[in-house]
């Protein structure tokens, strides 16, 4: 992983703790990718808000540098919504900041960014789009439900073996505001340490 990625999560992600009604919260979600290294099965998660520009993507981005960490193997994140906006700028920037290698890689109303926690892993790719955009899968995951609007708003999703709620508050609150910085570094630092918690509390039974 990149140092300075490296230095966000010893110093900012595993320093936060995180309470025990949160961690109420994640154990679903623990207990679903623990079933699925149990059975030797890929896991595949959707990460899914409203607009697919801030909770969701953090979130699928987190996740998925957290499954390298601990090497945990066959992980694929996504997100998605429902409906298609950006990925938000402010989002990038602050993943940037934190020590991801961010850049576009399409330029539109809908950019599409190229997002890397390791000079030689594969890229994960983030644009918006809604969750059952073909480049989601569409079978055989979990659907991890990022704010109270998409949960209650899509009360059945296609192709998802388990629902599983995981709400954060909306940091565009804090948009043309002078909180605006720290608030989306305070929610992203929030998401990672929650997805740490999480992929730190599996037991890998992959087979020798």
């Amino acid at each position: 992983m990149y140092q300075k990625l490296i230095e966000t999560i010893e110093n900012s992600v595993l320093t936060k703790l995180v309470n025990e009604d949160r961690k109420i919260v994640l154990h679903p979600l623990i207990d679903y990718i623990q079933d699925k290294i149990n059975a030797q099965e890929h896991i595949l998660l959707n990460f899914i808000c409203t607009h697919n520009s801030r909770r969701s993507h953090l979130s699928q981005i987190w996740a998925q540098t957290a499954a390298a960490y601990y090497n945990i193997a066959n992980v694929h994140c996504y997100s998605g919504g429902t409906e298609a906006t950006e990925l938000f700028p402010k989002v990038a920037e602050i993943l940037k900041n934190q020590g991801l290698n961010i850049f576009k890689i399409a330029e539109s109303s809908n950019p599409i960014y190229a997002i890397k926690y390791s000079i030689n892993a594969p890229a994960i790719i983030g644009f918006s789009k809604s969750f059952d955009n073909p480049f989601n899968p569409s079978g055989s995951f979990g659907a991890v439900m990022t704010c109270s609007q998409a949960d209650e708003g899509c009360p059945y999703i296609a192709g998802a073996e388990k629902r599983i709620p995981v709400r954060y508050e909306d940091p565009k609150s804090s948009d043309k505001t002078p909180q605006q910085n720290e608030i989306y570094t305070q929610r992203s630092l929030q998401i990672a340490s929650e997805m740490f918690y999480v992929f730190s509390s599996l037991i890998n039974k992959r087979p020798n």
